[in-house]
């Protein structure tokens, strides 16, 4: 195996043992394998969409549910991949049909002839042809390809969470297919990768934007709201992950039951929101970011239910507690639906809860509406220079040691500045006393990784009300990433232009020293350095 799509990749180069995620090897394979077969069945939907204006939903569908299966912490079940191989081939052979009777031609060679193989040997077998060391590629055009898939398996991470929530747009899935075909054209330069990975930053932006949509028509607009760190007496359930659909769905089915709900990691957001912060059974937040989970769950008295990506290696002692429902999987852990979550609330029920324990209140709901709603006294505290200067710290957390670099640089950001932050990166720093500038919170948590497009709307009204450009605010985006989510919201701010952002806690090993290169050129992003050198460099002092 060979794996270095997240920034905790061994060594710093590649996993090629057996991932630090937990991944397995013959995972790995099946995954190559299926990316692989996703390519050959995007030369037919994309040419069949751009040739004879078919579209296929089923297509689409099934596109961003096996890519969102490959992000980092998501599927380590060898027969959940097995079931995604066997249905690409099933695809395939469909769009085939549709091409052939529309007279679509479409080039036969090893991607459209694909086929994963009889039986899981076979295909981990081909996995292992199809890995990312055998790609014959000049290194930087390879380097390019990587920041591409990597990039449109966040975009469709954002699709799906939209796509459950009635929202599509089929530009997105256009976009994908018409990505990962040029994948298979050897004849592409590195100029046309280089505009594809620009392009993918902007999908990404209208992936976010049609979430943000379903998020907000579904559950109302997020407003700022303490939740609390303690617990209270009685059952427990505990929800990490992403999907706020899959919280809501457990809220209902458990009302009435004398079980309280928490949030782990980026569910915390979820308390701001109208739509769920109504049941009053939705107690607080337990734990923090999703590296933790091996430390916490064991202590958690309750049942407790994955959503989305973040899934560690549970250990023995809480095997027979913990839960995954859509796409995440790991074998041995009882798999459940969101229509049905009786096996989740049947376990609770057989724990022992928690004890009242009080703790901690921390703020969060301040997307970009609660924000632009006092836009007004935001722009006065900087005209009277009650605001010097705006940090946006945040994105993944991770174990890797080098992230305690943004717990330091958030506690020296000077007392006249303010500090936005999104996604789990914030657990490094939001239990700190920050204070507040002529009554805004001197920390405001904007949300999700994917509410990274409330950050930019955030950015882009200052610009706006100061009649200047986001690069010409006093505004520094001091990032820190995980895996492929991430990626997919770095080619967004790249597509935007901004510059001089600060990233870490180690650059990608997928990036080779010339694509760097030109990076650091076009956009001027650097590594982060210490808090302090930092900045000084940012503020002159």
């Amino acid at each position: 195996m060979f794996c270095n799509q997240c920034e905790q990749t061994a060594k710093g180069t590649g996993c090629n043992i057996s991932g630090v995620c937990g991944k397995k090897p013959e995972v790995s394979a099946l995954m190559d394998n299926l990316i692989f077969g996703l390519k050959g069945l995007s030369v037919y939907a994309n040419l069949l969409r751009r040739e004879a204006g078919i579209v296929d939903d089923i297509v689409n569908r099934y596109t961003v549910e096996a890519l969102f299966s490959t992000i980092t912490n998501v599927n380590f079940d060898p027969e959940r991949l097995v079931k995604l191989l066997k249905d690409c081939q099933t695809l395939i052979v469909s769009t085939k049909g549709l091409c052939d009777n529309e007279g679509v031609k479409v080039p036969q060679n090893e991607y459209t002839t694909w086929t994963p193989g009889n039986d899981m040997v076979e295909m981990i077998e081909k996995g292992n042809a199809h890995g990312i060391t055998t790609w014959n590629a000049d290194p930087d055009i390879l380097s390019a390809i990587e920041v591409l898939l990597f990039g449109i398996k966040g975009i469709a991470a954002y699709t799906d969470h939209a796509f459950i929530l009635g929202k599509k747009d089929d530009s997105i899935f256009g976009f994908i297919h018409k990505a990962l075909a040029a994948m298979t054209d050897s004849s592409l330069s590195l100029n046309d990768y280089v505009g594809l990975i620009l392009e993918c930053g902007k999908v990404n932006i209208r992936a976010m934007e049609i979430l943000n949509s379903g998020h907000k028509e579904h559950f109302g607009t997020p407003v700022p709201t303490p939740v609390s760190f303690g617990t209270k007496a009685g059952k427990a359930i505990l929800v990490s992950g992403h999907d706020l659909l899959d919280l809501e769905y457990l809220l209902r089915q458990t009302e009435g039951k004398g079980i309280f709900i928490y949030t782990h990691g980026e569910m915390l957001p979820a308390h701001g929101y109208p739509e769920l912060k109504k049941y009053p059974h939705l107690a607080g937040n337990y734990g923090s970011a999703w590296q933790n989970q091996q430390k916490e769950f064991p202590e958690f008295p309750g049942a407790i239910l994955m959503t989305t990506n973040c899934i560690q290696k549970p250990a023995e002692s809480y095997m027979n507690n913990i839960f995954t429902t859509g796409l995440v999987a790991w074998p041995g852990v009882k798999h459940v639906t969101r229509n049905d979550f009786s096996a989740v609330i049947k376990r609770a029920l057989e724990l022992p809860g928690f004890p009242e324990q009080p703790g901690k209140d921390i703020m969060v709901g301040f997307g970009h509406d609660a924000v632009l709603g006092v836009a007004d006294k935001v722009i006065e505290a900087v005209k009277s220079g009650g605001i010097k200067h705006f940090f946006l710290v945040g994105g993944c957390d991770g174990a890797k040691p080098g992230r305690n670099y943004y717990t330091e640089f958030a506690e020296k950001v000077p007392e006249d500045c303010m500090i936005l932050t999104l996604a789990c990166g914030k657990y490094r720093f939001n239990k700190l006393e920050f204070g507040d500038i002529g009554g805004l919170p001197r920390l405001l948590d904007v949300g999700q990784c994917n509410d990274a497009y409330s950050a930019v709307q955030i950015a882009t009204a200052l610009a706006g009300a100061f009649n200047c450009g986001v690069n010409d605010l006093p505004l520094s985006f001091i990032l820190s990433w995980y895996e492929q989510k991430a990626v997919a919201i770095l080619l967004s701010l790249f597509y935007l232009g901004i510059k001089n952002i600060r990233l870490g806690p180690s650059l990608p090993a997928f990036v080779s020293p010339n694509v760097l290169k030109f990076l650091v050129e076009n956009f001027n992003i650097m590594p982060v350095s210490t808090p302090d050198e930092d900045l000084k460099a940012i503020l002159g002092k």
